[in-house]
């Protein structure tokens, strides 16, 4: 793949023009009807998910959305506030309890040793993924080349040394993707100029436990130093905090909001607010938000379901435009990734990093969270 360089109603006081419309309006009856769908399976995973950040368990493999139900894969015995945070989140939807055959923890040790082959020898293959099931590793080797029906073998030869199942799928590196007229305060989904020059778009206006106020986007954009304005070169700020390897980085600024543009571009103010930020999951439909997308497209690329978490120094997560769309387009990087929420606005999932064809890469919120302490502003 490539690098893709609360709710509330009506405009904001200090942007007057702008219209607050509902995700569902933008997103398609069809996308918003899964996202609609997915509320109390997403509720019920996030108790599960958070007892397993306090308690940050070794048997612990995934979370999966599926149809119905939500599936916990776990390998061993459940500790006691697991199994008190199952009956809770029993209480929202259906869990069902599955035994994994390697915990995440296993994985991503074997993970580790598979990439340091991988840079040795990339002809076995480019990116490391974990299925939320823990049935093992899968490769993606690049398509069209001899190399890769050897990769196979040999990735499959790696079993008995790694300890876990090696699987290679053939498929191309996503490629980094690097609104036009954004105002103070600075909002999520807007053009951002780097030197004068359209590269990238804003994530989430964010803030940290001191009041310290910041556009959340991706660090591939720019570095240390370098001048950030919105379509009308009116100054943004400078790059701050940064965390390269997760490509993840904040702008500190003045003013910024919880308002996110999801129309088209050029004259078009449409967006929503966003109500917080929230985990993401395997199996779970989101939508990206980019400026160049929204030039295309008229609004955000929706139907995109998540399908790997990598386990590499980018930690990002791979999700799939299910109708064979674009999932992202050069200058969406930064953008924001997101869902619905009941009331009609957004739930911050994560940012734009790099795409190609159907295929997404994105950082999810709760790693921006890890590295920086912040959440939406509001």
């Amino acid at each position: 793949m490539a690098l893709l360089g609360m709710a509330g109603q009506g405009a904001s006081a200090d942007q007057p023009d702008r219209e607050t419309v509902s995700v569902g309006q933008l997103a398609g009856k069809d996308a918003a009807r899964k996202m609609a769908e997915q509320r109390p399976l997403v509720a019920s995973a996030d108790v599960i998910r958070w007892a397993q950040e306090r308690g940050r368990y070794d048997g612990f493999t995934g979370i999966a959305l599926e149809r119905n139900r939500v599936a916990l894969y776990w390998k061993g015995e459940l500790p006691a506030p697991v199994r008190t945070a199952l009956a809770k989140a029993r209480g929202k939807a259906h869990v069902r309890v599955v035994a994994a055959p390697y915990s995440l923890k296993e994985l991503k040790s074997a993970s580790a040793r598979l990439q340091e082959r991988l840079r040795a020898d990339p002809s076995l293959g480019h990116t490391v993924k974990i299925p939320a099931d823990g049935s093992g590793l899968v490769v993606a080797a690049d398509p069209g080349r001899g190399a890769a029906a050897s990769a196979e073998r040999r990735a499959a030869a790696l079993k008995e040394d790694l300890g876990v199942p090696v699987r290679t799928v053939r498929e191309g590196r996503m490629k980094e993707r690097g609104r036009d007229n954004d105002s103070f305060p600075w909002s999520g989904g807007a053009l951002l100029k780097n030197n004068g020059n359209p590269n990238c778009t804003s994530g989430f206006g964010v803030r940290n436990g001191s009041g310290a106020q910041y556009v959340l986007t991706a660090a591939h954009c720019g570095q240390a130093g370098d001048r950030y304005t919105n379509g009308a070169d009116q100054y943004v700020g400078t790059p701050g905090p940064r965390h390269q390897p997760h490509d993840v980085m904040l702008i500190p600024t003045s003013d910024v909001d919880n308002f996110m543009y999801t129309g088209g571009r050029g004259g078009d103010e449409r967006g929503v607010r966003v109500e917080g930020w929230d985990w993401v999951y395997t199996g779970e439909y989101l939508c990206q938000s980019g400026v160049t997308s929204a030039g295309v497209t008229g609004g955000p690329v929706c139907n995109l379901k998540v399908k790997f978490f990598y386990n590499d120094s980018e930690d990002l997560v791979e999700a799939e435009q299910m109708n064979g769309q674009e999932a992202a387009r050069g200058g969406d990087s930064g953008g924001p990734v997101y869902a619905a929420a009941a009331g009609g606005g957004a739930i911050a999932k994560g940012t734009v990093t790099r795409s190609l064809g159907s295929g997404l890469g994105f950082q999810d919120f709760g790693t921006a969270w890890r590295d920086f302490g912040v959440w939406i502003d509001k």
